[in-house]
């Protein structure tokens, strides 16, 4: 019987068929939603991370012949998990922008004290952040954002090949400027709410200056508070088309980031 007879060349090529993509692929899901919340422990990740690597691997153009026990090798697993992180900062980026929006409502009204911790940060936010954040993830997961983002990884391979050099300095630059984006975008999600506690506030100065034996901050904040959160209703319509808009531009950057059209 002939014997099968492996080089370590061949060994090397056949461990960096799969190597290579799963510190992508792991990268992604240690940074993206859902998936990379600390209720989701690292095991599982792990786990994630590895069927899909089988999965995709036999669609990945050819793998470079790397040793892996060189300096290059850890130059190369470095890009790799930065380009993961990098893309699921983006998503988070995405959802942090509803997040920001609550912090901004929950402080115009009165609620910044009301605050409970993150289980998928750890963090200490706003309830009403709490509340978008959840709605917000509800919605990236029934519009299949989980999926579109695994697709756009896969696709990175083809402009982003592993061992030749990751991300280009301009997609830092670009991914610190959506710092701004989310502080705008933000604003202009609980602007309507602002715009309504605003009116109640002056029309409780006009009342103090008719009436000053009242005492605006007893009656005021509790009709403040009421007022408030029936505006929220009224606005969760509007959520929706909001959502969609965010999320379609969260997306065209996370694809002018890693250059796929």
């Amino acid at each position: 019987m002939n014997e099968l007879v492996l080089s370590e060349q061949q060994l090397m090529q056949f461990i960096g068929q799969y190597l290579w993509p799963m510190l992508r692929i792991g990268g992604l899901f240690l940074a993206m939603p859902v998936i990379g919340a600390q209720t989701v422990t690292p095991r599982v990740r792990v786990v994630l991370a590895f069927f899909l690597t089988i999965l995709v691997a036999p669609l990945l153009p050819a793998m470079p012949d790397i040793d892996l026990v060189s300096i290059q090798a850890m130059v190369v697993v470095a890009q790799e998990l930065l380009i993961g992180v990098a893309m699921g900062f983006m998503l988070q980026i995405v959802l942090h922008v509803f997040v920001m929006a609550g912090e901004m409502v929950a402080m115009k009204m009165g609620l910044g004290f009301a605050a409970m911790n993150d289980p998928s940060t750890g963090v200490s936010t706003s309830v009403l952040s709490q509340f978008y954040l959840l709605l917000s993830t509800l919605l990236f997961l029934s519009y299949n954002g989980h999926l579109m983002a695994i697709e756009l990884l896969v696709r990175s391979y083809e402009t982003l090949p592993i061992g030749t050099g990751g991300l280009p300095v301009g997609s830092f630059w670009a991914i610190a400027s959506m710092g701004t984006w989310i502080f705008s975008l933000g604003l202009v999600i609980a602007l309507p709410i602002f715009t309504a506690v605003m009116i109640i506030n002056m029309a409780f100065g006009a009342m103090n200056r008719s009436a000053p034996q009242m005492n605006v901050f007893t009656v005021g904040f509790p009709m403040t508070l009421m007022f408030g959160l029936l505006v929220m209703w009224f606005s969760l319509g509007a959520f929706l088309p909001v959502f969609e808009v965010t999320m379609q531009e969260g997306f065209v950057s996370l694809r002018r980031i890693i250059g796929v059209q």
